[in-house]
């Protein structure tokens, strides 16, 4: 039975081939077990005392790769132990096939290292939203939108690298040397690009807005959907959807309408000029009196002209900035049909009406 394990088939015995074989198979077998246990062990020592984020989301989303992980890094541990046979010494395109066999798979196991860290920055951004979601402040959303993708970027950019280095024998030094010219013409090149990234970086720090503001820029109004590494996603008051290049969103007079703490309205009352005097500060009393409601927080009311035309009166008040929209309109209403009444009453006929809202 010795003897007959030790006969060489491809430059190995059969006793190698068997040992490769039952690793594999153990790998296959108990893979499952090891990457769950893996995944808890790797869960504890990220969230440590923190039990409200789901354990079973985390391990579900990382034992594919993990498992993938495991058997490769298994079978190279296993295969490692053989010797290459020689009747595969040749070349294909003059590159020897044992360098072309090792270089896929690095190039493999690389990439699904890769695909596994990538699933964790996944995890991470989750558990950030869900700690975020149970603040007040969800200005951190879009923090955490962004240096997901941020972080996810640079880790592919790092696998490339270390695919260029380990399955292309890449000096990756002398690469970076070679590529600082090309980089610089690319950065000329892209000049918009890299302004609006760092732009980008200047919304998320300096917050002059974050997502789910309603704001004006550009001569549009609309509340800002995604801020992207690149671009703002703004769904407009008309529902379309726009994307506003960031540069131009830390560049342009942004107003941030969700940021104001009162809503003004601005009107003007032109009576009839055969008013007089006496009735003029009657109807200016009584808006005074009518503008005494809940929501209205400062008026100012009074003859601010008069003319051979028309007498005017301004009618200016704040409202509270958290009211609805239904609440704001229902307000104004309310006032302008008192004023009309109050106008009735006191039998001043109003000549024109003018009113602008500058919310």
């Amino acid at each position: 039975m010795y003897d007959f394990l030790q006969r060489k088939f491809l430059d190995n015995t059969l006793q190698s081939y068997l040992l490769v074989l039952a690793s594999l198979l153990v790998a296959l077998i108990i893979k499952r077990f090891i990457s769950r246990y893996l995944a808890s062990v790797i869960f504890k020592l990220v969230m440590k005392s923190d039990t409200t984020i789901n354990k079973q989301g985390f391990i579900n989303l990382i034992v594919q790769p993990l498992d993938l992980f495991l058997v490769l890094f298994i079978t190279f541990l296993a295969v490692d132990r053989l010797h290459y046979p020689a009747l595969f010494n040749f070349k294909l395109f003059k590159i020897p096939i044992q360098v072309i066999t090792d270089s896929l798979y690095k190039g493999v196991l690389i990439t699904v290292f890769i695909w596994l860290l990538l699933r964790i920055i996944d995890f991470a951004a989750y558990v950030f939203k869900e700690k975020a979601a149970a603040t007040i402040d969800h200005s951190q959303n879009q923090l955490i939108v962004f240096f997901k993708d941020f972080f996810k970027v640079l880790l592919v950019i790092i696998g490339v690298l270390l695919l260029l280095k380990f399955s292309f024998n890449q000096n990756i030094g002398n690469l970076f040397t070679g590529l600082s010219i090309v980089g610089a013409a690319i950065a000329l090149a892209t000049r918009e690009s890299l302004e609006n990234l760092i732009a980008s970086f200047i919304i998320f720090f300096d917050k002059p807005f974050t997502t789910g503001d309603t704001v004006k820029v550009e001569g549009f109004l609309g509340t800002v959907e995604k801020i992207g590494l690149r671009s703002t996603r703004v769904r407009t008051d008309h529902k379309t959807y726009i994307t506003i290049p960031n540069k131009k969103m830390v560049d342009s007079i942004l107003d941030n309408i969700s940021m104001r703490t009162q809503r003004k309205v601005e009107g003007r009352l032109e009576v009839n000029p055969a008013t007089t005097a006496t009735q003029l500060e009657q109807l200016v009393a009584g808006i005074n009196l009518i503008l005494k409601k809940d929501g209205v927080e400062e008026t100012i009311v009074f003859v601010s002209d008069t003319g051979r035309d028309s007498h005017v009166i301004t009618v200016d008040f704040m409202t509270n900035a958290f009211q609805t929209n239904d609440e704001f309109v229902s307000l104004r209403q309310k006032v302008n049909l008192e004023i009309i009444a109050l106008m009735q009453e006191l039998d001043i006929n109003m000549k024109s009406v003018k009113e602008v809202n500058h919310s």
